[in-house]
């Protein structure tokens, strides 16, 4: 399995279990509280759903896998954004970092 396979399936797998957490766990729900966004936290979390599962689909169709990375590393450049304006500390912010950097290597390679 080469690199680009792996980061796809660490970053659909991961946000396929954010997705999951938002619905088990009252942590997810508090955080879009906290961050003053609980009127989205569905739409987003619906986002991270839709781009995991485009990833996934992407190994087949990479036109999916394109559109998908780079809505998922939008998506994490805002809550990088929304973190930074918090000013949320480095280790609370790095997941957002890691996923969208995962995510625009996966568009970048993909485009190629």
């Amino acid at each position: 399995m080469d690199i680009l396979k792996i980061c796809i399936l660490i970053s659909s797998l991961s946000f396929f279990g954010y997705a999951v957490s938002y619905f088990t766990s009252p942590h997810m729900k508090n955080e879009f509280k906290r961050f003053g966004l609980e009127k989205i936290g569905l739409l987003t979390i619906v986002l991270e759903f839709m781009g995991a599962a485009g990833l996934i689909v992407g190994l087949i169709y990479n036109p999916i896998l394109v559109i998908s990375s780079l809505g998922l590393a939008l998506l994490m450049l805002i809550g990088l954004i929304v973190r930074i304006r918090l000013k949320d500390n480095i280790r609370i912010s790095l997941p957002a970092f890691f996923y969208m950097g995962i995510n625009t290597y996966i568009f970048f390679d993909s485009i190629n």
